[in-house]
């Protein structure tokens, strides 16, 4: 093991490279987690009204569906992906985003979300160097592209990321990764509780819910990743980005047009990952309290 650590260590474009290979493929498979994550949600929630409902519809079961059952296929023609078809990036331009049997568009979402991963793991990568940091970094980068990506398509955050996000951070910093143990806590406990108040207020003034308790989770996450600390500068950018993709929605439309935060947190959780001593420094000075 500490061979392997020298060689990535004496010889970077070599882990530049095997980060940039990884990183395509779990692009890949993220792609697979956002498209079959929220189908597999609205399954869910349909088994659980008509079991509360006592309603039996009749026929054959639905067959299994989950991340990896059945086999990736074309939605229109129903033709199987084959292997070479799957190649991440590549095989969307051999096919010229089209499918090769039906001639179907392919969403060209499927190679952005593989290169901006790509693309984000390296700036991790060059961020923290061949170090635990970036092992974790590289896996909080993940999570937070199969979140939005869910988010942006069924505005909903499964607790089935947003726990392993909190119960991950909480871990990792038993090691003092990026935080100590203490502030991961306090963070944890902060970002999910102040998120519930500032909801709380909202609800009660304009008799309507602000936001949903995945985002509350999901900051939750945020606070045990990286501290209490960055819980000021990841709301204000999170604002900021969400206030100007509001203002180009409704340049576009003309109308006021509903964007999920989840992404937006989700940026400004990554912003805070890579340059998030920069940010508090920088807002620290121009408060005068540095």
């Amino acid at each position: 093991m500490n061979d392997i650590i020298l060689t990535f260590t004496e010889n970077l474009w070599l882990l530049t490279m095997c980060v940039a290979i990884v990183s395509l493929c779990v692009g890949s498979f993220l792609n697979v987690v956002i498209y079959r994550t929220a189908k597999i949600m609205f399954m869910e929630d349909r088994a659980y009204c008509l079991d509360r409902l006592n309603i039996e519809l009749a026929g054959p079961p639905h067959p299994p569906f989950t991340l990896s059952i059945p086999a990736s296929s074309c939605p229109h023609c129903h033709h199987q992906i084959r292997w070479y078809e799957n190649i991440p990036l590549l095989s969307w331009l051999a096919l010229r985003g089209k499918c090769s049997s039906c001639k179907a568009p392919i969403s060209a979402r499927y190679p952005l979300v593989e290169l901006g991963t790509m693309l984000a793991s390296l700036v991790v990568l060059f961020t923290f160097g061949p170090t635990l940091q970036m092992i974790c970094g590289l896996i909080f980068t993940w999570l937070l592209i199969a979140l939005s990506g869910i988010d942006f398509d069924t505005q909903y955050l499964p607790d089935s990321l947003t726990t392993p996000l909190l119960g991950i951070g909480l871990l990792i910093n038993t090691q003092h990764i990026f935080t100590t143990p203490e502030k991961a806590m306090i963070g944890c406990v902060i970002g999910y509780f102040i998120l519930w108040l500032i909801n709380f207020v909202f609800t009660r003034i304009k008799k309507r819910v602000g936001m949903g308790t995945g985002d509350f989770k999901l900051v939750a996450g945020f606070g045990a990743w990286l501290g209490y600390e960055h819980f000021l500068p990841i709301m204000l950018i999170s604002s900021v980005v969400g206030s100007i993709i509001g203002g180009i929605l409704y340049l576009i439309y003309r109308e006021s047009r509903y964007f999920p935060f989840g992404p937006c947190l989700a940026l400004a959780a990554w912003i805070q990952l890579i340059w998030g001593k920069q940010v508090i420094n920088w807002y620290l000075g121009v408060a005068g309290l540095n």
